[in-house]
């Protein structure tokens, strides 16, 4: 009985030691994961919204946004980790933390800054109607009757939906992304794509497509960076890091490589 008793005491030992181990190792990783956690900038992106973040030929992650984004995470002493998101589900990956920042071609409305903080604008945009070169759709009043292709949860939507016009459209068709919109253009599967004039430039010049701008835009806009309710520590960090960029040239630059010309916003 009594050999039973300290090998009994014996194994009751070694499990509560191991124990303490397992939690002591749990704790380190949690601290570990924590500390790397706070050297990672983590922008949320839609990644098929080019030119300001896509997938290039290689599968990788470039674009406007992805340049100045990199360098300010790069400014800031942080790993930059691009996360591609539902587009449509952006504010719910900020809140929850999944993503530090919403960075890709978004823009400051009022109802948005209800639900996060933004930086200054950094880019002026407008919403455009893009239509094939030979459709019979001159103006916007052309649309009445027309199936009208938009990006879902964009502000694009948010312009076309506000303005009388769309009551008229025969049908609103909604796409996770710019590119399928306006791959269905050139198709005829739609009449004409409601969607950011930089992004509409970009695409017709990058793919030769057949495509013109109407003359009449929607909504005049400014992007910003969407950073989570309350986060004022890393707001200003970024805030921070895009004026050093303006004001030392790094930002022009980064616009005239995507651009040609430097489009940079800067109030007056």
């Amino acid at each position: 009985m009594k050999k039973r008793s300290i090998l009994g005491l014996m194994l009751v030992v070694v499990l509560v030691a191991g124990l303490f181990a397992g939690c002591s190792s749990t704790a380190k990783k949690t601290e570990d994961n924590a500390n790397n956690d706070d050297k990672t900038f983590v922008v949320g992106l839609d990644d098929s919204f080019p030119p300001m973040g896509f997938r290039d030929d290689k599968n990788e992650i470039v674009g406007f946004d992805v340049d100045l984004a990199k360098e300010v995470g790069k400014r800031m002493g942080m790993e930059v980790v691009l996360q591609p998101i539902n587009w449509d589900t952006k504010e719910l990956e900020l809140d929850s933390g999944n993503i530090d920042v919403i960075w890709n071609g978004l823009t400051i409305t009022d109802e948005r800054k209800q639900a996060m903080d933004f930086t200054a604008p950094y880019l002026e945009n407008d919403q455009v109607i893009v239509v094939k070169k030979d459709s019979p759709i001159k103006t916007k009043a052309d649309l009445a009757g027309k199936n009208v292709g938009v990006q879902k949860g964009s502000s694009a939507y948010d312009a076309f939906t506000a303005d009388p016009i769309s009551k008229e459209a025969a049908a609103l068709n909604e796409y996770p992304e710019n590119v399928s919109a306006l791959s269905d253009l050139g198709i005829g599967r739609i009449d004409a794509v409601v969607v950011d004039s930089i992004v509409a430039r970009y695409y017709i010049t990058s793919e030769n497509a057949e495509f013109v701008i109407l003359s009449e835009s929607l909504s005049p806009e400014l992007y910003g960076v969407g950073i989570k309710k309350g986060n004022t520590e890393l707001l200003t960090q970024v805030q921070d890091a895009l004026d050093a960029m303006i004001a030392d040239g790094t930002a022009a630059t980064i616009s005239t490589k995507w651009f040609g010309e430097d489009i940079i916003y800067k109030a007056n």
